[in-house]
Parts: structure tokens; C-alpha cells; sequence
């Protein structure tokens, strides 16, 4: 059985889903979530046992300022929406990391080995980088994301106020990879993992900003970021990833 994917090609989540489904070879349908046309007021998308509140909360960045974001969250049946959502059979998952998380286990005999399930020490260090990915890295890059692509969506300029908080706070981060990956390949050790494919999606944003000189400039960090984006699976993806702007 096909799996169907629900969610949107530019969004970050989704795509981290995508490139593990196309790392595994795993064949799936993208299914859009189209809120211009309504789609998620319709059964389909609403059954899925998620709320679509978080679908609102990303598209209202780019819905003409006239839509009524508030009514239609009104249609929400839970409290908390997301994409994407994954249908695998009986089976429905939300959460992107949650979703790589359980395609990687369940085709785990198939390479690469994104969770390195034969051994405990390296599958623990999968873990950790991919907290580390979630804790410190997303939360930094995403407002800076948010900035620079999702602002000009609504007619603002960039708050250079939030840009040059996070860049303090990526600094840091990076600061650590570069060390890290000083004496490993990746980040969780000399393999490819769900650590560093949980990258890809935020960091391919970023380096389309005046913020890529920080990757750039570390070249331990610059080394891994040419390594891991030039994969096949991510090249199958990237093509969506556009918000059709130049920074």
C-alpha cells in the first residue's frame, strides 16, 4: 500500500518526511492541503485525528490579509493541528520527526541505516543530535526563516530585531557542530542519520539568506552542509521549495 503524505512541498516539516521517504525508497502520494480552496474543511483532510489549527496558523502567513482565518479555525476538532500528516494503512501519524522516526524503523534493513539499529551506542547518538536538531538548531533558525520568507507574505519587512536575536543564539549552535564535526563526518558520528537529514529542510532555507555566510564560514559545518544536500533524496524534493523570493 502507497503511502499518502498530507502537507505542503515549501513547508520544512513536510519535506523533512519527504527526503526520508526518498532516502528509503519508500513510494508515497503528496497530498497538498490546499486552504485557498478549502480543503480543510472537508472530511477527508478532517478525519485524519488531527485538528487543522496549525495548518491555519503557518497558511494564514500567506493568505490575502482579507481571509478569515479566525472563523475557519473554528472548524477545528482538537486543539492542536499539524502537517504533515502521514496515513500508513490503518495507521495515521503527525509530527514530522515522529514520522521519520517510524519510516526509518520500519525499513531499517534498507540503507542507509538512518538510526543505526544494530548498534545501541550509535542509535543513541542518532537520538541525541536529533534532540539537539529539535532543542537548539530548529528553534533558532526557524524565526529566521520566518523573516525572511514568510514576513514579506504579508506586505512587512523583515523584524531585524528577531533576525539578529536568533543569529546570536545560532552562532552558538553552530559554534558546537563545528566541533563536533571537526572529528566525525556527521553529526552523530561517520554515517549519514536521521540526525543530519532533520537538517536539511531549515538549513536549505537559510543558506537562501544573507545568514548563510554563517555555514560558510565554518568549514567543518560548510563541508557537512555541501555533503548532506546533495544527496538524490534531497535533490527530489528541493524543487518545491520555493517561496518564489530573492534574499
Amino acid at each position: 500500500m502507497v503511502f499518502k503524505l498530507y502537507g505542503l512541498p515549501m513547508s520544512t516539516n513536510t519535506t523533512r518526511a519527504m527526503i526520508c521517504l526518498h532516502e528509503k525508497e519508500v513510494d508515497f502520494e503528496l497530498v497538498p492541503v490546499n486552504v485557498f480552496a478549502a480543503e480543510h474543511k472537508q472530511p477527508p483532510f478532517l478525519s485524519k485525528n488531527v485538528s487543522t489549527c496549525c495548518v491555519f496558523l503557518f497558511l494564514s502567513k500567506l493568505a490575502p490579509s482579507h481571509t478569515n482565518f479566525n472563523y475557519l479555525c473554528c472548524t477545528c476538532m482538537q486543539p492542536f493541528g499539524f502537517i504533515p500528516v502521514l496515513e500508513d494503512g490503518d495507521l495515521t501519524l503527525f509530527e514530522s520527526r515522529a514520522i521519520t522516526a517510524y519510516v526509518a524503523e520500519k525499513f531499517k534493513e534498507t540503507e542507509p541505516d538512518l538510526i543505526r539499529h544494530k548498534d545501541a551506542k550509535e542509535a543513541a547518538l542518532v537520538k541525541v543530535w536529533t534532540e539537539v536538531e529539535s532543542h537548539y538548531y530548529e528553534p533558532a533558525v526557524s524565526p529566521i526563516i520566518y523573516e525572511y520568507f514568510v514576513a514579506p507574505f504579508q506586505g512587512k519587512e523583515p523584524d531585524k530585531s528577531v533576525i539578529d536575536t536568533n543569529v546570536e543564539k545560532l552562532k552558538t549552535v553552530l559554534d558546537v557542530y563545528e566541533a563536533k564535526l571537526s572529528s566525525t563526518k556527521y553529526l552523530a558520528g561517520d554515517f549519514y542519520s536521521l540526525a543530519d537529514l532533520s537538517h536539511v529542510s531549515e538549513t536549505h532555507y537559510l543558506m537562501q539568506t544573507p545568514c548563510a555566510s554563517m555555514i560558510n564560514e565554518l568549514p567543518h559545518v560548510k563541508a557537512w552542509w555541501e555533503d548532506i544536500s546533495s544527496r538524490p533524496a534531497f535533490n527530489k524534493v528541493v524543487g518545491g521549495m520555493s517561496f518564489g523570493q530573492n534574499h
